[in-house]
């Protein structure tokens, strides 16, 4: 049986993320809420989802000892990084007044600025809402995807991400922001897949079905 542990350190419903993971599971896997250390380590597969103020999200992972825990988890086994979950996993945020991360990959986290829409309106921030992730490289998490598929967003920082090389898919929402990133069996979004219909069931399937195979595996 394989495992499929969700990361719970208090942030955000951690809930829906685990039932939408159950729904497009396979017979053989098996879906886990949990934040024990050793679980984690002989987990198959990690899942890092997470809402709430970067500056807090560290706290409560320092708390539970999993900050240094993580980049020894993310390095070996598919792992997928949601909303929250895709920006601790860079180096700093401005969030906070400024906190730094767990940097496993390289970037910081800042503040969308004031931005207008093509009609010259102020844009709302947080960016909240359906858009359009273009993807940037092939991955097999798109698989099966449309060539442009709608997730739901919620978030007023992005990831400025230091390579291009991690960029795995942006989204436009005044300017041009990388959305997803991946690097070998790490893949993270900014959106919730987990509210995102049918795209984002299909992308939770893929990455339960993927080998960890990916780019920039070093």
């Amino acid at each position: 049986m394989e495992t499929v542990a969700v990361i719970d350190y208090g942030m955000g419903n951690l809930h829906s993320v685990v039932r939408a993971l159950e729904h497009e599971a396979a017979g053989d896997q098996r879906v886990l809420l949990t934040d024990d250390p050793e679980t984690l380590r002989e987990a198959d597969r990690l899942v890092f989802p997470g809402q709430g103020a970067a500056g807090d999200a560290m706290q409560a992972l320092s708390n539970r000892g999993l900050d240094r825990l993580l980049p020894e988890l993310a390095a070996d086994r598919p792992f997928l990084g949601l909303c929250l979950g895709q920006q601790i996993l860079m180096d700093a945020s401005e969030e906070s007044g400024g906190v730094d991360l767990l940097g496993i990959l390289p970037g910081r986290v800042a503040r969308f600025p004031a931005m207008q829409g093509p009609d010259g309106r102020r844009l709302k921030i947080p960016h909240m809402g359906w858009n359009r992730v273009l993807p940037a490289q092939e991955h097999p998490l798109w698989h099966g995807l449309p060539e442009t598929p709608w997730f739901y967003f919620v978030h007023s920082y992005r990831v400025q991400p230091e390579r291009e090389a991690d960029v795995a898919g942006r989204t436009d929402y005044g300017e041009t922001f990388a959305s997803a990133l991946a690097r070998g069996s790490l893949f993270t979004m900014q959106c919730h897949p987990e509210k995102s219909a049918a795209c984002g069931l299909r992308l939770l399937h893929n990455f339960l079905r993927w080998d960890g195979d990916g780019p920039g595996a070093s």
